[in-house]
């Protein structure tokens, strides 16, 4: 049977990018002449080595950082020629980021963390703000501070911040970096049921191979170039994943 996901609509296209980073006199190249293109409600792992460029692709998708050459188009808006409001804009509506450290504020309740990410953009927040609270199962937990919560449920909370405003791109750097196998697992869980029930399309840089397997594809890279992009005919259930 064949993958809706395959007929799905273009969401994020890189056409010839590169990326340079001044050092001193000379210039280093973190991406070299990208061409990839990822559809609409995809599971993408970015898998590679330090230093080939894996950070530096999901920045350029988040508009944390702007292209050198070569254009950049994001849900049918070509980022590369947004100005710093734009790019602003750009971050608060479309972009969900969950980083490998939690970033959590230690004075705000869990339930306050998540408000204070969906204020930037509306004003009704509350119900929205445990709703995701609800689909990262921690509606039992929104009244408890950082401090009060394991590593695993503060990663959840992160989740559920860049999930309330419901954007079309979750980011996730390392999400599992700082867990351990169980913990990493059920965090992976609740991404996957993101990713299915709410169709976010969902692109996840890690240095664990193991989590490949639950993609829909694989992107490796090798010194700033995309060196493979490999289907995954069966994608696993998180449940299934060892490492």
């Amino acid at each position: 049977m064949a993958d809706p996901k395959d007929n799905g609509r273009d969401l994020i296209v890189f056409s010839g990018v590169c990326k340079t980073y001044p050092m001193g006199e000379l210039e280093v190249r973190a991406l070299r002449d990208v061409d990839l293109t990822i559809k609409e409600g995809e599971f993408i792992v970015i898998l590679g080595p330090s230093g080939s460029g894996k950070t530096t692709l999901l920045n350029l998708i988040g508009g944390m950082d702007t292209i050198s050459c070569g254009t950049l188009n994001v849900n049918g808006q070509d980022i590369s020629n947004l100005d710093a409001k734009g790019l602003t804009d750009y971050r608060r509506t479309q972009i969900g980021f969950i980083f490998q450290f939690f970033n959590l504020i230690p004075t705000l309740t869990a339930l306050e963390n998540v408000e204070f990410a969906l204020e930037l953009v509306e004003k009704e927040t509350r119900d929205r703000s445990m709703r995701a609270l609800e689909m990262v199962g921690l509606a039992d937990r929104a009244d408890h501070f950082p401090s009060q919560l394991s590593g695993g449920e503060q990663q959840r909370v992160a989740i559920a911040r860049a999930i309330c405003k419901s954007p079309p791109i979750l980011l996730c750097d390392e999400p599992t970096g700082e867990l351990d196998f169980e913990t990493g697992k059920n965090v992976l869980k609740v991404m996957q049921r993101i990713n299915r029930e709410e169709k976010q399309t969902i692109i996840l840089v890690t240095h664990n191979s193991a989590i490949a397997e639950m993609s829909d594809r694989t992107v490796r890279l090798h010194s700033g170039e995309v060196a493979e992009v490999m289907k995954v005919d069966s994608p696993k259930d998180a449940d299934e994943l060892v490492w």
